[in-house]
């Protein structure tokens, strides 16, 4: 209908400079009338890349993984990618699928945050596609690996509490099993003890509070019981922001006060623990940074086409982000904004992180 050649209708549709104004305008004008549109299917067939990454999580409905996508399609749109998300639910047989089944073809690489396989799964993440790993379930893997500082910022945010003053510190959201495989409960676990051996604080089994899956539901029952058995503390270490907002609730319904009787600190500084009431103090694990860095990566192996590179492993850093429940100030309103002495905090998490 333009009347030229179909390189110069795909010059035209990938608005290369060099076509003649009166050219790009007939070829525009018969893409109007024709109602064209790119078949990314066959244009992937030609150029044997999709532009389209997979972002496997467990659930979306946990705040951390939902704003994590939403950091992940952000990082993904400055690179002209789109990103297809699919939910395991933590089913060791969809992580599974998601490494070996149909959708693959579907992306050019992806970015996989498995909770249910472990380390002697190691050998399934040796796959055709390009992969980047996200997590704590698997070290030293095949491929490239984004995770997180997860022993050094715990001890940190125990550090913290110690500050005040609090020793008989609870840790909400420890794992049923603590000496499996790595993960985040059991990495943040010992970086909890840590501290407190630091500080010549002898470990009690009676602070330390299982509560699975980690949600609010979980994290308010495991406070109740600890009230209920009489148990003595001033301060909860919760191992994700949504334990911390059900250890909150429980909190107030006892009639206890944070942080006056009771300091609180989270895990994820999820946008939530902004606007809980109080406001609460949490772990800033690097999560915008994590997402960068993990397309970064898969970008690049994308283009290596095949290309075999030593994994590579990497830890944004972290920051203790101090809010009202654990004595901070308000954080002011304005979005994006956190207020307290985050700044001291930040200090703290970095000296951290260097050692």
């Amino acid at each position: 209908m333009a009347g030229v050649s179909i390189k110069t209708v795909s010059n035209v549709v990938h608005d290369y400079p060099h076509v003649r104004p009166q050219t790009r305008e007939r070829v525009l004008s018969a893409i109007r009338e024709l109602g064209y549109r790119p078949n990314v299917s066959a244009r992937g067939l030609r150029s044997g890349r999709t532009g389209v990454i997979g972002l496997a999580v467990p659930s979306l409905r946990e705040n951390y993984f939902a704003e994590l996508a939403d950091s992940v399609i952000r990082a993904a749109e400055r690179r002209d990618l789109s990103v297809l998300i699919e939910q395991t639910n933590g089913d060791r047989e969809k992580e599974l699928r998601s490494l070996s089944g149909g959708r693959l073809h579907l992306t050019d690489g992806l970015l996989f945050s498995p909770v249910s396989l472990g380390q002697a799964d190691a050998e399934a993440l040796d796959v055709s596609i390009p992969l980047v790993l996200l997590g704590e379930r698997i070290f030293g893997g095949p491929t490239d690996h984004v995770t997180m500082h997860n022993v050094t910022s715990a001890r940190a945010a125990v550090e913290h509490l110690l500050g005040f003053g609090r020793t008989r510190i609870a840790l909400i959201g420890a794992p049923e099993s603590p000496h499996g495989d790595a993960s985040s409960g059991s990495l943040r676990l010992d970086g909890y003890r840590q501290a407190l051996a630091a500080a010549g604080i002898a470990d009690d089994s009676r602070l330390i509070r299982v509560a699975q899956p980690w949600n609010r539901e979980t994290g308010a029952a495991a406070t109740w019981r600890m009230i209920d058995e009489g148990v003595s503390f001033d301060a909860v270490f919760a191992l994700n922001d949504t334990l911390g907002l059900g250890v909150l609730r429980s909190l107030g319904e006892a009639g206890l006060r944070v942080p006056e009787d009771v300091a609180v600190i989270g895990f994820d500084n999820i946008d939530e623990s902004r606007f809980s009431v109080p406001s609460m103090s949490s772990v800033d694990p690097g999560r915008d940074e994590i997402a960068e860095i993990a397309v970064e990566l898969l970008s690049e192996r994308i283009l290596e086409k095949g290309e075999r590179r030593p994994p590579r492993q990497v830890k944004p850093e972290f920051r203790i982000v101090v809010r009202e429940s654990t004595g901070g100030v308000a954080p002011p309103h304005e979005p994006g904004v956190v207020g307290g002495t985050e700044a001291d905090g930040a200090r703290s998490a970095s000296s951290a992180v260097n050692t």
